[in-house]
């Protein structure tokens, strides 16, 4: 079966844009799953770079068919406004599809997860404020939530958006003092987003399918990581949606029995933004090994710096376990090529106990020292690198400890930023 799932396995920025782009070079439809504009992908195509944060990477092959799933919440603004920004520089953005299910960002959603966060004096989430989080919530209680359907009928949108703005506005004032929003402002504004973007609504369950019944290479990504999953993630501080494999099907409309492969997205080392437990992250003197120079490790999104680490085992046998994942990609090899020693954490030591489980208690995780194997660097380039045998064998073997640790096989190895810096062990397709 030709479809293929691509999911991150640590905290999200492992590269999975990349990747995408290079399976979607052989794709007939790239769909996005889950999350919404908190995240992004940077894909670098020549000397061009792409920041994307709603629109599936497939976008940059003409011809690509593209879906924003129903699991996906959208800010119509920000969505407009990307698409705007790949037309001009002359990408065709014309097979972009919309899931008339998927939830909409309201003008009300990222200040109420802006003005929330900053009224915490602890257990900070570290949220992006985009209001990716309310317009979850509000997916879930039902009753607030618009959808892209409901905001191409003119007449519901308007009963809906007036009943709901009362409610929101009486807890902007009553918690945090904020004046409110006024329904004609936000009518006048996403009623002209509704007429821009009503050709490229429909049900997109019905596409994705009859690409899959027909055989077509259907590639699915989503945003984020496993350790950022609202049920399998280090909770709470984590995102609001599925990023993991099994988001794939609630945020589609794509049935367990149509998902062909699974392949998961590893850094050589770790990072992590935002908020939360980090059980093998390098004390502030030392982030700047990985951080600069080839690492760039600073968010998409937020332009925040990423918080780094060294390579997690223990997540990532967890990561491959709770995603069925049958092939790993690891990504940044070359960020390591200029370190003597390089440590991977192979458990966790708790009390008088080593453990290889990943917890659940955050309170036990902090509690967590990580059991490092010290292994000698390459202290070599390895960007030049087209197969595995390129590669020097202190290299090798380190993504030998990889492979054992997460208990799955390596397809690929990413050694640079560009597409052509991607070593292929085996075929994803």
């Amino acid at each position: 079966m030709s479809t293929v799932v691509v999911v991150g396995l640590q905290w999200g920025d492992e590269g999975k844009g990349k990747i995408t782009d290079f399976l979607a070079s052989q794709a007939d439809l790239v769909a996005r799953y889950q999350g919404g504009n908190n995240a992004g992908h940077t894909v670098v195509v020549g000397d061009e770079e792409f920041k994307l944060h709603l629109v599936p990477s497939g976008i940059l092959y003409p011809g690509t068919q593209c879906v924003l799933g129903n699991g996906v919440v959208i800010n119509p603004g920000v969505l407009l406004k990307e698409l705007a920004g790949l037309k001009d520089r002359g990408i065709d953005i014309s097979g972009l599809k919309i899931s008339d299910r998927a939830h909409v960002i309201m003008p009300y959603h990222p200040a109420l997860d802006q003005l929330d966060e900053a009224s915490r004096t602890k257990g900070k989430i570290g949220t992006t404020g985009r209001g990716i989080g309310p317009a979850y919530v509000d997916k879930y209680a039902r009753y607030d939530a618009i959808r892209m359907v409901d905001l191409l009928d003119e007449a519901e949108f308007t009963e809906r958006l007036t009943d709901v703005l009362e409610v929101k506005n009486k807890t902007l004032d009553r918690l945090f003092g904020h004046p409110g929003f006024e329904t004609k402002a936000i009518l006048d504004e996403y009623l002209g987003y509704a007429e821009a973007l009503r050709p490229m609504v429909t049900d997109t369950s019905v596409l994705i399918n009859q690409m899959i019944r027909k055989n077509r290479k259907v590639l699915f990504e989503g945003a984020q990581g496993t350790l950022l999953d609202i049920d399998h993630g280090t909770f709470p501080f984590v995102s609001s949606s599925s990023p993991s494999s099994g988001g794939v099907c609630a945020g589609t409309g794509v049935g367990p029995t149509r998902i062909g492969k699974v392949v998961g997205v590893v850094k050589a080392y770790s990072t992590r933004v935002g908020e939360g437990p980090f059980p093998t992250e390098l004390p502030e003197d030392l982030v700047s090994l990985l951080r600069d120079g080839r690492g760039r490790e600073y968010g998409v999104t937020t332009g925040r710096p990423r918080r780094c680490g060294w390579f997690d085992g223990v997540i990532a046998e967890y990561s491959v376990r709770i995603n069925g994942v049958n092939a790993l990609v690891v990504m940044k090899l070359d960020v390591l090529d200029q370190l003597e020693t390089i440590k991977i954490c192979t458990g966790y030591r708790y009390r008088n106990s080593v453990i290889k489980e990943f917890p659940a208690s955050l309170k036990v995780l902090a509690e967590c020292t990580p059991v490092y194997q010290e292994l000698p660097g390459w202290l070599c380039d390895t960007t030049q690198a087209k197969e595995l045998n390129d590669l020097p064998p202190k290299a090798r073997d380190y993504l030998s400890h990889i492979s054992d640790l997460a208990q799955a096989p390596i397809a690929m190895v990413s050694v640079g930023w560009r597409r052509d810096e991607t070593i292929m062990i085996e075929p994803v397709w």
